[in-house]
Formats: structure tokens, C-alpha cells, sequence
């Protein structure tokens, strides 16, 4: 077997598997959500990018494919004239390496034009149903039940129902309003597409698995800590707990739902001592190492 294959095939294992299973555990993601989602975002693409590898190298020869380790670990892609003159097994190697890309970017593009469609059909029925209001810059629907969401996006508006505005006070829902802008403004619907597309190509591996739910709390949490920094603790706490039960279409973010009662704790509960950032990156790093000799292999072999 080509031993070129073993860095690629060690960097899927770290991104698909390890890191994973070390995120969900981890404390500090929920500490440094932002830093969470950073560090799922480079596990998706370096897992992808891994996965692209794989096949490329049991084509190529090991000479050829030594290269190929090369351009990718310096990220230095190949001339125009260099790919004019590869051969037809170099030209395989490629084809293979964009049908391995194909599964999960087609499925990105699925799950935008689902969740667009889903979207464009509430905000139609929004224009039939609902009112807007130019003081809080919501679209007011009418509904006992308290709900607060957004819908991301082109048709992105905040909505608010009128069983909200009844139980809500004006900081609360000042808050509430944060929290979905921050959505909004964040485009956190591209990552909920990309979590969804690696759940659905790539049912079993972890890093689909997990990430699929793991990705959109720490979403929420990012949206919070983004409220926080023009509302109190209280306000938003309040909030969640007042719409805990509320309901929201599919494809949009509500401010309450499932997550409220962990991100409640989460808000109100004490901080943690330490420097989660520094936890983090130590973690991802020790992580990273693991693949170390494999490349060291690599550079050492011809």
C-alpha cells in the first residue's frame, strides 16, 4: 500500500472520530462557544479535505502522490500548466478527489434550498397573517402562545407573537430580540446546513452524528453571549424561561424551546475558573500532534 495514504487517513481519523467525542465532553466549548463552533467548522473541512486525499493517493504512485502531500500541507495548489500536462492517472486521482467532495457539498446545497423554501413559504403566509410593527421592528403574528423567532436569510425577519408582547416585559423581550438578530445577523442557518448535510451523508461517523445536535446549541449559545452584551443575565434568563414552551416553524431559530433550560443554567450558573480558550486550543492541539508522525513518516520516506 502506498504509505503516502496514512497522513490523510490519520487526519480523518483525529477530525472524524477523536476530536468529536473529545468536543462533546468538553467544557470549554460551552464556555467559548464561538471557539466551538471554530474548532467544528475546521474539523468538517479538514475531514473533507482527508477524505478527498484518500482515494487521490491509492491512485497516484507513491512519487507522485509524495507531491501531492506537499501541495497540501503548504497549501500550494498546482500551476495551470502543471495540470495541462498530468497524465490519466493523475487526471483519475482528481476525479476521484472531487466525486468524494461532491457528497457533502451537494448535500450543503440541498439542505440551503429545503431550508429557503421552507422559509419563503412562512414569510408568505407572515404577509397574509401578520402585521409588522415599526417600533420594535418585528412582524407581529397572532398567537396566545408566547413565541419569539427569526427567520434567517433572504426572507429574514424577526417574529413575535402576541402572546409574547402579553407575558414579556420590555427588557425581556429586548433580550429576546438580541438573540434572534444576533441569528440573523451571525448567518448561523449556513452552519445548521452543513451540520445537516454532514448528519445526512455521513450517518454514523461521529463527527455527523454529534455534530448534528451539538452544533445548533452552541449556536444558541453564541446567540446569547451576543445578547448579553446589551442585556442582563436576568432579562435573558427570564426570557428563555417565559418562552421555554413556545413554538417555532421548521428551519427557523426560536428563542426559546429545548435548549432554554441549559442555556438558562449556563446564563445564571457561576463561571467557571480558568481560561477555556487556552483549554481549548491546548486540547485540539494535543489532538493534532497525534497525526504528527505520520507526516513525519511521509517526509522521511520516498
Amino acid at each position: 500500500m502506498n504509505h503516502h495514504v496514512l497522513p490523510p487517513l490519520g487526519l480523518a481519523l483525529v477530525t472524524g472520530l477523536v476530536l468529536p467525542l473529545m468536543l462533546v465532553r468538553a467544557v470549554w466549548a460551552q464556555q467559548a462557544p464561538r471557539l466551538g463552533l471554530a474548532v467544528w467548522i475546521l474539523c468538517g473541512a479538514l475531514f473533507a479535505a482527508a477524505t478527498a486525499l484518500l482515494p487521490a493517493q491509492l491512485v497516484l504512485p507513491a512519487r507522485t502522490s509524495h507531491r501531492l502531500v506537499d501541495m497540501a500541507l503548504t497549501l500550494e495548489p498546482p500551476s495551470p500548466r502543471r495540470l495541462l500536462d498530468a497524465t490519466p492517472r493523475e487526471a483519475l486521482a482528481a476525479l476521484s478527489a472531487l466525486v468524494v467532495l461532491a457528497a457533502p457539498g451537494t448535500g450543503f446545497v440541498r439542505e440551503l434550498v429545503r431550508a429557503r423554501r421552507a422559509r419563503t413559504r412562512h414569510a408568505e403566509l407572515l404577509r397574509l397573517v401578520g402585521r409588522y410593527d415599526e417600533r420594535l421592528g418585528v412582524t407581529v403574528l397572532e398567537d396566545p402562545r408566547p413565541a419569539v423567532y427569526c427567520l434567517p436569510g433572504r426572507s429574514r425577519r424577526v417574529v413575535v407573537s402576541t402572546g409574547a408582547l402579553e407575558v414579556l416585559s420590555e427588557r425581556e423581550l429586548a433580550a429576546a430580540l438580541a438573540h434572534e438578530r444576533a441569528h440573523i445577523g451571525g448567518r448561523h442557518h449556513l452552519m445548521v446546513a452543513a451540520a445537516g448535510a454532514y448528519a445526512s451523508v455521513f450517518r454514523r461517523l461521529p463527527l455527523a452524528r454529534i455534530g448534528g445536535r451539538t452544533v445548533p446549541l452552541l449556536l444558541e449559545m453564541a446567540a446569547d453571549d451576543r445578547a448579553l452584551r446589551g442585556c442582563s443575565s436576568d432579562a435573558l434568563a427570564s426570557a428563555l424561561y417565559a418562552l421555554a414552551t413556545g413554538h417555532a416553524p421548521q428551519r427557523a431559530f426560536a428563542a426559546g424551546g429545548p435548549s432554554a433550560a441549559v442555556r438558562m443554567r449556563r446564563i445564571l450558573g457561576p463561571r467557571r475558573a480558568g481560561r477555556p480558550v487556552l483549554r481549548g486550543l491546548f486540547a485540539v492541539a494535543a489532538c493534532a500532534s497525534a497525526i504528527l508522525p505520520l507526516v513525519a513518516l511521509c517526509c522521511w520516506t520516498r
